[in-house]
């Protein structure tokens, strides 16, 4: 795991009538019982995730399984409406290090109609990731789009080239297995500096085929670290009808450090391991 980066969340809008429906995916490192219990890192985090009507959390580390549910009631505390629901994977990980991948989402707003781990029954795929993608299908009868799904998955550093190759056949079979073409791919990829060369890039297919859009670039810096400057974390869409409903230019990057005046030190002691 990396140890001097800490992201920001990125965002994206769909055409909604009258006003915008935002899907934000962010890395919140090592998110469990010591975050959970700092008041100052739950505000902080209900201050982001209520600008979303969706919210892909990465990179959860709680085995009591109340750190979640703790984030729920500051979103509907701080929202005042009992609006917020979740879903969350399994313990994600291959060795004794585990992690969760959770969706957040406005209950007023969409409804899930299906979700799935990809390896639960792939037998003959079982080491193709360290931990799994985890995959959504949603219900938006509000958004230009109804139904999408939305897939995030975190990379392993070591292998991030040879995940992100592999997860264009994930997508290809989401899209046989519910005949939908409106798919998302949004998370923590590590797809920049040390862990994606630049002739690891030629051979990733994801990456060169015509019907994925990637619409966070090379150059964007997904992280709040002074030091760094990596577009770690990605938004890649495939379908020309999910492309259209998204507002131009609004995939990007957003820095909650500058957004709400956050110092060096107080990013570093609430939103790194704590």
């Amino acid at each position: 795991m990396r140890d001097c980066a800490i992201f920001c969340s990125l965002f994206l809008l769909l055409q909604l009538t009258g006003a915008t429906f935002k899907i934000c995916t962010f890395n919140i490192k090592s998110f469990g019982e010591a975050k959970a219990s700092n008041k100052k890192v739950m505000g902080t985090l209900a201050k982001i995730l209520t600008r979303c009507e969706i919210s892909v959390i990465q990179e959860v580390r709680d085995s009591k399984g109340e750190a979640i549910p703790a984030l729920i009631k500051e979103l509907n505390k701080f929202d005042g409406v009992q609006r917020y629901m979740h879903l969350e994977s399994k313990r994600l990980g291959k060795n004794s290090y585990k992690e969760q991948i959770v969706f957040i989402y406005r209950s007023d707003m969409v409804k899930i109609v299906n979700w799935y781990h990809y390896t639960d029954d792939q037998p003959d795929h079982p080491e193709d990731f360290v931990r799994e993608p985890f995959i959504v299908h949603f219900h938006s009868p509000k958004t230009a789009i109804k139904d999408f799904v939305l897939m995030s998955h975190h990379t392993s550093p070591k292998g991030a080239a040879k995940e992100i190759n592999k997860l264009l056949q994930v997508i290809l079979d989401m899209k046989r297995r519910w005949k939908i073409e409106n798919i998302m791919l949004l998370g923590d990829l590590n797809a920049s500096c040390g862990y994606v060369t630049l002739d690891e890039w030629k051979n990733i297919q994801l990456r060169s085929h015509n019907k994925f859009h990637w619409l966070i670039g090379d150059k964007d810096d997904t992280t709040v670290n002074q030091n760094t400057h990596c577009a770690y974390d990605r938004i890649v869409v495939h379908g020309e009808e999910f492309l259209r409903a998204i507002v131009p230019g609004s995939a990007m990057p957003f820095n909650f450090k500058k957004k709400f005046g956050l110092s060096e030190e107080e990013v570093r002691n609430y939103l790194q391991d704590i």
